[in-house]
């Protein structure tokens, strides 16, 4: 029951020796999503270990370049190594018509179905779902169109409580019954309600991405109890001005999201070339919420099974 995310570029808009452009891998069930892809993106995947044909869906949160010159050296190779399986490519317009233009003069033969998807950066939505997850997006506020995502697990399958069987002596499709959420009859009027006799394994997680965008208070209520939140943590507090100016938010502002939001965890990244010391963003994050990290590339973090139940 994996949920967990690698962490492939840290860095802003100029990319450094140290830090990469905007990436993330997030890794549900073992099904492998990328979020952003910017420049190097394919490289970072093959120094962590991450087989880039694994991945089945692609969501680029706006089209900046450093969130997105790497995908179509990312599609060249999937290509080039026979890629049979469609990719799901999720982004704002005109991603397509990058995508068509690349395609049209440099993969003519493509070996695989690119199904794409545009996203409205306007609203929260859902814009695909599987067995496991759901996936959201998240209006930012930026120079041009930006959207966030918030990965969901679905419920897990209810269980039924070990005395409950025996002590009502349940039939198999009584007990299926009960597993698909619905309450049943026993013998004369007596009803066992659902409630009474299952319970959820473990509670559903969630992982939240959040880059480019201004300071938003609405970013924390739409994602308002998510486990991991990533923010975008540009600038430190002292340039604070700056960050207002090109859009972007101080590590300051990212905790005050993380708190408003009641997130579990805040991920800072997305930070400037002009900082050395990083640990200067999580020490501000910190002062109002402590549980903050950075998101340095190479780092998983993963989103453990929590509140399971025994009976």
């Amino acid at each position: 029951m994996t949920f967990k995310v690698t962490i492939l570029g840290s860095g802003s808009a100029m990319p450094t020796a140290g830090k990469h452009n905007s990436a993330h891998i997030l890794n549900v069930y073992e099904q492998f999503y990328l979020i952003d892809c910017g420049e190097g993106t394919q490289i970072q995947m093959r120094k962590y270990g991450i087989n880039p044909m694994k991945i089945r869906a692609v969501f680029i949160s706006h089209l900046h370049g450093d969130h997105v010159y790497g995908l179509q050296g990312l599609i060249s190779t999937m290509n080039f190594l026979k890629r049979a399986t469609p990719l799901y490519v999720f982004g704002v317009r005109p991603l397509e018509d990058i995508l068509d233009f690349h395609i049209q003069y440099f993969e003519p033969e493509l070996n695989f179905e690119i199904i794409y998807k545009e996203i409205n950066a306007r609203s929260s939505e859902i814009i695909f779902e599987n067995k496991v997850m759901e996936v959201y997006t998240i209006p930012l506020r930026h120079r041009v169109p930006s959207s966030g995502f918030l990965f969901k697990e679905k419920h897990p399958a209810l269980n039924i409580k070990k005395n409950i069987p025996e002590k009502y002596d349940l039939t198999i499709p009584q007990m299926h019954a009960l597993k698909q959420g619905g309450d049943i009859f026993l013998q004369g009027s007596e009803i066992l309600k659902n409630t009474d006799a299952t319970y959820y394994p473990y509670s559903p997680r969630s992982y939240a991405y959040c880059s480019d965008t201004s300071y938003s208070a609405k970013v924390a209520d739409i994602v308002h109890g998510v486990d991991l939140l990533y923010h975008e943590s540009t600038y430190l507090e002292v340039d604070r001005k700056l960050a207002k100016q090109s859009g972007h938010t101080t590590a300051l502002q990212a905790a005050k999201i993380a708190e408003k939001a009641d997130a579990g965890r805040l991920l800072l990244g997305h930070f400037s070339s002009r900082y050395e010391d990083l640990e200067l963003f999580e020490s501000e994050a910190r002062t109002i919420f402590p549980n903050t990290s950075l998101a340095i590339e190479g780092e998983t973090f993963e989103i453990p099974v929590k509140n399971y139940q025994q009976f």
